[in-house]
């Protein structure tokens, strides 16, 4: 991509460049210098980058990394801070925010560096006073965000994701904790113990375990209720959001506007109870219908276990071209939780859908044997042909997704269109 100055442009990629143009030099794109320069170009890293893009260096970016919920977590500080009056910008799976406007589509979860850097310049010109974004394991061992300046860093949750990239769940543990090696606010989830990151002068936030932000009693019926200690200061998050994963997601979420800008805690709290989730996260399509982007084993025990006193139908896949390990686990979560299963096709990419379900239907170990359905439709429409009163039909993987990639080309497909036009052709 390239950005445009004056009579010139930054670019980070060799065959754009020409005569006194700028290359933004990164780990990415490094074995190219040689190249740029005798096209005439001027290489430069990414605090020079800045400084030419007129990027406003007083802008706070927060950073949040994790397995799970980095999303829910990013978008809900994004929400808290615009509520409570200040302007603020976003990036990360949904796209890129400017102070409530969508000014880019979904994209990679953490971007490349020029493009986030794009993203700045837009904050420094709606004068953001901050800048949230998600950041992924990969983003990290690719350096996508080196040169950047955090003034807090949050992490969610680590278990098992991405092994077929990281070689190794250690390997991935290591990414994650790379992050945490700066002098910026860090928050980290305490209840996530086992994974012994050693991160020094961080605020802690659990349930769980003893920590600096603490949740002393807790609701989760229809809906978040909760108290939380923190030292000499108490506060309520109440919220319209189900489960507790997402009562760890907004206890981040809070901590961290907490420390940064010091509200009102009643200002606080009125703008927790404001936020009202993130599309495709156990995300109500109809009455007894939900969508859900968990695709890990730990997402989506998280998310039935949110919602184990109801009876559940599950349509859930895996994607091809992924962590392979990771799918007969995923069967084993749904066949615990589930009254009825469809193991279906997901984003099967070069793979045979067929034998990504086969990989799945191991973790079921011959028990509440699931219906095989490999057209996600056709899967989704018998869930809730199933479906009687007292069900909760649950549609995990894709979320807000509107594609099914297959064979390298991406076809249109949405879980949600999909049960939409179900019960229109049912005249409901």
């Amino acid at each position: 991509m390239k950005i445009r100055l004056n009579e010139t442009f930054i670019t980070d990629n060799s065959s754009e460049c020409e005569k006194d143009c700028f290359f933004l030099s990164c780990f990415q794109n490094a074995k190219f210098k040689d190249e740029v320069l005798k096209k005439g170009a001027k290489i430069i890293d990414v605090r020079e980058a800045k400084r030419l893009l007129g990027i406003d260096e007083a802008i706070k970016i927060i950073g949040i990394t994790g397995t799970n919920g980095k999303t829910t977590t990013a978008a809900a500080i994004y929400s808290i801070l615009l509520d409570l009056g200040f302007k603020c910008g976003l990036c990360g799976t949904r796209g890129a925010f400017i102070n409530d406007e969508k000014i880019d589509e979904k994209s990679l979860t953490t971007s490349p560096i020029l493009k986030t850097l794009e993203y700045l310049q837009k904050a420094t010109l709606a004068k953001c006073e901050f800048f949230v974004m998600e950041v992924s394991s990969h983003a990290l061992v690719q350096r996508r965000i080196e040169g950047l300046e955090f003034a807090a860093k949050i992490f969610t949750n680590l278990t098992q994701d991405h092994l077929d990239f990281h070689g190794s769940f250690e390997n991935y543990k290591e990414a994650k904790e790379s992050f945490f090696t700066d002098e910026s606010l860090k928050f980290i989830n305490k209840d996530a113990f086992h994974i012994h990151f050693n991160v020094k002068n961080a605020y802690t936030y659990g349930i769980e375990n003893p920590a600096f932000y603490q949740i002393k009693a807790y609701a989760l019926e229809n809906e978040i209720d909760a108290l939380v200690l923190a030292k000499n200061q108490s506060f309520h998050i109440q919220s319209p959001l189900l489960g507790l994963f997402n009562l760890y997601n907004l206890l981040a979420a809070s901590a961290c506007v907490n420390e940064l800008v010091k509200p009102n805690l009643a200002d606080l709290e009125r703008a927790i109870s404001g936020f009202g989730g993130v599309c495709g996260r156990v995300e109500k399509i109809v009455e007894g219908v939900i969508v859900d982007f968990a695709h890990t084993p730990d997402g989506i025990e998280k998310v039935l276990d949110s919602l184990k006193n109801k009876s559940l139908i599950v349509v859930f896949g895996a994607g091809g071209d992924r962590d392979k390990s990771k799918r007969a686990l995923m069967g084993k979560m749904v066949a615990h939780y589930a009254k009825n299963a469809i193991i279906t096709s997901d984003n099967p990419r070069s793979e045979d859908p067929k034998s990504i379900m086969q990989e799945i239907l191991r973790g079921f170990e011959g028990k509440n044997t699931p219906l095989m359905i490999e057209d996600r439709k056709l899967a989704i429409y018998k869930a809730l042909e199933l479906k009687k009163e007292d069900d909760l039909v649950i549609i995990l993987g894709k979320g807000d997704e509107t594609y099914q990639e297959i064979k390298g080309v991406k076809y249109p497909f949405s879980d949600k269109e999909v049960v939409l036009n179900f019960y229109k052709n049912q005249g409901k």
